[in-house]
């Protein structure tokens, strides 16, 4: 392979994926710009080599990359006692893999129609999240005073939320307060204002959000 056709693939490979990177670092989620522009890159580079080893004699090494990277998006998915959570962070180690290797093998319109159909379900997700629909949680801990108030928080919840459930209560006899624990589902920015609402009564001493 010429040097000049080598660069190309890489610098397409390095800001497609630096853009898709840098959003999700922004987002806060837990693998962002680093790790997408590595897999991604390694990827490329490694089609690269199969290119220039030869296709027929590199398919083993193709597909061990898919497999090797589909562990590596398994070490993302996190489960706790009420949710699990990382799919898309999984799901988008792998498929930057692959877009890494169609790029690296020269294959440029099935890399693009890739990266376009990437953006387009980003864009459909965050609208969904907005409306509420699918799977947008949060746990909800609560800590506040007195023995009575759970269910004017119920009533607050149910003013916000789609829907909630009630994980786990503790009593804290030296600080005299309460801690309720709630896994709440809705739309993000009505979940966002819960913690005002619940915040601006006297007998709310604190809001966690996870």
């Amino acid at each position: 392979m010429i040097l000049s056709e080598m660069i190309l693939r890489f610098f397409v490979v390095a800001v497609l994926s630096s853009v898709y990177g840098l959003q999700r670092q922004r987002r806060h989620k837990p693998v962002g710009f680093g790790t997408i522009v590595f897999v991604s890159i390694g990827a490329c580079a490694l089609a690269i080599l199969a290119v220039d080893l030869g296709i027929e004699t590199s398919i083993g090494l193709l597909g061990a990359i898919v497999t090797g990277i589909g562990f590596l998006g398994a070490g993302a998915i996190i489960k706790n006692d009420d949710k699990i959570f990382g799919f898309t962070t999984a799901a988008s180690i792998w498929l930057f893999s692959i877009f890494g290797l169609v790029i690296g093998l020269g294959q440029f319109t099935e890399g693009i129609t890739i990266y376009v159909i990437v953006w387009l379900v980003v864009g459909l997700d965050r609208y969904l999240e907005k409306l509420g629909v699918g799977s947008y949680r949060k746990r909800v801990t609560v800590v506040y005073t007195g023995f009575n108030k759970k269910e004017q928080i119920s009533h607050i919840l149910a003013g916000y939320c789609t829907s909630f459930s009630l994980i786990n209560i503790t009593l804290n006899k030296k600080e005299r307060t309460i801690s309720s624990s709630y896994l709440v589902e809705g739309p993000k920015e009505e979940i966002e204002n819960l913690l005002k609402e619940l915040y601006k009564n006297k007998w709310c001493v604190s809001v966690k959000f996870e």
